[in-house]
Parts: structure tokens; sequence; C-alpha cells
């Protein structure tokens, strides 16, 4: 199998513009982002105060003395038994330095760490228990709800149906989780915000429209409506921030139980305070240190 296939980061002058375009906008983003959280705001030199793991330190180093002074970006491809189709892949210098200061993330981080843990299902033989969908091509504005339906459906029907998929929705500045069982047309709904929480209606629609098609696909009548499960009893986010980072943690404790007793374990009332910054610590360094091999395999 094609892990990855990392490219060198200087791409062509027309993807070039569009990224840069991209950075900017983003950039504004960040200074408005900056305004609401300016205590948790690092200037990406400012080591010493940085609260990260040793490897998100070096990975930011190496932002500001290889990618920035030579104006690149990493570029690489996700290959297509992640996602259900090659993915290609561009981490911008903010990508990383916001993940270090705990900023707001957005779904190329998401997807990077989903493509870290394909490795650790291929290491635990899971790849037939758990998939992914790729949250950049089914969060808001990333096309027409009958678009990102397809996409959905498309995913679950290279499955024989006993998978689950993991599936981060982010409706806008907020990051959830939908777990999707489509043999048994049931949908699991994981939200890191305290309480009382409900599904967004467009992300509803999405995957009950591809549960509608995956039926068709197999020839099945399908039951009147898909059930909906709320598992409230997920650790929940000390502020507005962290969504990003606890579904990330949410999909790692998922799969690390080989039994996939998530919907008990995440029963109403069952567990409902805080992660500890050691536990999303331990997501972000196994995030930066495969962020590294993608260096060195790229030739950075």
């Amino acid at each position: 199998m094609r892990m990855i296939m990392p490219k060198m980061g200087n791409i062509s002058k027309k993807k070039r513009r569009k990224k840069k375009k991209e950075m900017k906008r983003r950039k504004k983003k960040g200074e408005k982002d900056e305004e609401k959280h300016d205590d948790k705001v690092i200037e990406v030199g400012d080591y010493s105060n940085m609260e990260a793991p040793s490897s998100l330190k070096s990975l930011c180093r190496y932002v500001e003395t290889t990618l920035l002074p030579e104006d690149k970006l990493l570029q690489f491809t996700i290959d297509k038994e992640v996602f259900g189709g090659d993915r290609d892949t561009f981490l911008l210098p903010e990508d990383i330095t916001q993940f270090a200061g705990m900023e707001e993330i957005g779904a190329t981080v998401v997807a990077v760490y989903m493509r870290y843990l394909h490795d650790v299902l291929k290491q635990a033989n899971m790849c037939s228990m758990v998939g992914f969908i790729d949250p950049a091509t089914v969060s808001a504005n990333s096309g027409t709800i009958a678009e990102r339906s397809r996409l959905v459906a498309a995913r679950l029907q290279k499955t024989d149906g006993e998978q689950i998929f993991m599936m981060p929705y982010n409706p806008g500045r907020h990051w959830i989780l939908l777990i999707v069982r489509a043999k048994k047309e049931t949908v699991y709904f994981l939200d890191p915000l305290p309480g009382h929480r409900v599904v967004d209606e467009e992300a509803k629609n999405i995957v009950n429209s591809a549960i509608k098609i995956y039926n068709t696909h197999i020839a099945r009548a399908g039951r009147k409506n898909v059930i909906w499960k709320t598992l409230s009893g997920t650790p929940k986010q000390p502020s507005s921030v962290e969504c990003g980072y606890y579904v990330m943690r949410f999909m790692r404790d998922i799969i690390m139980d080989p039994s996939l007793g998530f919907e008990n374990k995440y029963a109403k009332g069952n567990q409902e305070a805080s992660y500890p910054q050691e536990a999303i610590d331990e997501v972000r360094n196994e995030w930066a240190e495969f962020v590294f091999q993608i260096i060195k395999q790229g030739n950075y």
C-alpha cells in the first residue's frame, strides 16, 4: 500500500496564488481570533512560554527556520485507503503554529491526525472495523447537501457494511463527531461542548440522505427513519477553542478499545469532566511526530 507520497513544497504559480489568498484569509481570521483569545496567543519564537510537547516546539522551529523563509508549505497525498479517494493535502505554516498554540483548528489538521490513526488501525488489524470520512468534504460550506450526501454514501459503499465510520463535522467554528453505522442505520452524535446539545440539522440531512442512498445501493428498503443517538457522557471542553482537539481525542479513545464499546462508555452521566491537558498533549505529540515523518519522506 502507498502510505504517503510526499511532494516538494514548492507548487505551481496558480496553486501558490490560491494558497496565498487562503493564507491571507486565515491570517485575518487569526487576527480576529487573537482579539478573542489574546491570553492564549503565543508568538512563534516564544518557545519558553509555549505549553506544548517538545515535538510541537521543534515543529514550530522548523516552520520559523525553513518553511517561512523559503515560502514553503507541506504538500502530500493521503492514500485512498484512508478516505476512499486520494486526498491532496496542503499543511500551511499557520496550521502548525495554531495547533501548537491550542488555537482553533481546521479540517486539514484533523484530517492529518485521522491519517495517523489509520496507521494505528492497521497495526491493530482493525481497518475492517473502522473507517474515516474526510471532514473537509462534508462540513459546512463545502458543497450542497446533496453533493455532500453523495460523497458520504460513496464512502459507505466501499465497505461490507460492518464498519463504523468516523465523521468529524464542523457546522461553523465548532467541531463535533458523528459515528455512522450504516448497516444498522444508526448514527451516534458526540459533542464536546457541555449542556444539552442537539445535532446540526444540515449534518443530519446529509447523513440521513447518505444512508438512503446506501440502502438503495445494497437493495434494502431500510427503516423509515435513521436512528440518532446522542452520547452525552463524553469529556467536555473547558472553553470555546478546544473542540477540534477533543474530537481528535474521542477518535483515538474509541479505536484504542478493540471492542468498540464507545456507546456504553459515553452514555449519559458516565464521564463529563474535561480531559486533563496531558491527554490532549498526547494527541498533539502524535500529530507532530507524524508530520515530522512527512517532512522526512518529502526531503523538505
